[in-house]
């Protein structure tokens, strides 16, 4: 009698020692935590408001050259000795070069800001200069809100149109709506948090559109896949198995990723801060929401092999034959 070597059908042609994970099992209750999140956010958006920085509400900015290398801190101390309120001050690279950014001084004619911005700054034993000092009006700074508004919107039609014709439109829906919903909960956080939303948190929402977006590929690359070579599984055995098999690929990418940016929120100073929080926010809900929206959502909306079978419609139809 010969020894039966074919493995388990439950695993469709995978080792028996390799678990799949049901992934879908807490399916519901994950949606259900989405949509909370959703809703919070969205509430907290539309109440508390972004606390947008002077990239979108108008400002003054200038650049600093001391001789000497300088603490951010004593320059913002000597500023507001000077009348400047609620200055913001990050280094450029060096300690000798250094951003100081601050509302419109009203009280201040423009002629003189220049003059009385290189007085302020100038610290004992440490001169500076202020070679450029420019002034964003709130007109300005309200266009480039809309159009940032505008450019992530963009982002994710352009999206929605690339997933659908790589893939299958069910799962660009659902892709869409996991970059949605990472956008939404990360201004959401910093609505309720009124942390500060500058252009610099406006990069990191479009580089959590891009990590979301990658994740979502990869798993509906593999979901793609297994429909078209695994044969008698149900659409739901088959989502958790892609699910299962791009597992640590999810996990190096996301740790790889969170090492980087937590390096950049310890070691880059004021100037990343923001960005690097925001970074970190979209890491955990991008990872989630690949998982938890994007294949749910596609399974829910009836994701099946025959999405991705190409159907062949003959060219003609024989004639039967007479007799």
């Amino acid at each position: 009698m010969t020894e039966n070597t074919q493995p388990n059908s439950k695993q469709y042609g995978r080792p028996d020692n390799e678990r799949i994970i049901p992934f879908m099992k807490i399916a519901l209750p994950a949606a259900l935590l989405s949509i909370f999140l959703t809703v919070a956010s969205i509430f907290f958006i539309a109440t508390k408001g972004l606390n947008l920085g002077l990239d979108f509400t108008g400002g003054i900015s200038a650049e600093l050259n001391y001789i000497n290398p300088v603490k951010p801190s004593d320059v913002s101390q000597a500023l507001s000795s000077a009348g400047f309120n609620d200055a913001v001050v990050q280094t450029l690279g060096s300690e000798r070069d250094l951003m100081v950014r601050m509302p419109v001084q009203e009280e201040i004619e423009a002629e003189d800001l220049t003059k009385m911005i290189t007085s302020a700054v100038q610290l004992p034993n440490n001169a500076a200069e202020v070679p450029k000092v420019d002034v964003v009006g709130g007109q300005v700074g309200n266009e480039l809100y809309t159009r940032s508004a505008g450019a992530v919107a963009l982002a994710l039609l352009l999206m929605l149109v690339y997933v659908t014709i790589r893939f299958e439109f069910k799962l660009a829906m659902g892709a869409v709506m996991s970059l949605f919903h990472d956008i939404i909960v990360t201004l959401g956080i910093f609505a309720l948090m009124q942390w500060p939303f500058d252009l610099t948190v406006l990069a990191a929402l479009l580089a959590i559109i891009g990590f979301s977006l990658n994740d979502n590929i990869v798993v509906s690359d593999r979901i793609r896949e297994n429909f078209r070579k695994i044969r008698g599984a149900e659409p739901l055995e088959i989502v958790n198995i892609a699910l299962t098999e791009t597992l640590r690929r999810t996990i190096h990418t996301s740790m790889t990723l969170l090492l980087v940016v937590v390096a950049m929120m310890i070691m880059g100073g004021a100037g990343l801060k923001w960005f690097s929080v925001a970074m970190c926010i979209g890491v955990f809900v991008g990872t989630y929401s690949s998982i938890y929206i994007g294949t749910a959502f596609a399974l829910w909306r009836g994701l099946n092999r025959q999405d991705f079978i190409v159907q062949v419609k003959p060219e003609f139809e024989e004639e039967n034959e007479i007799p």
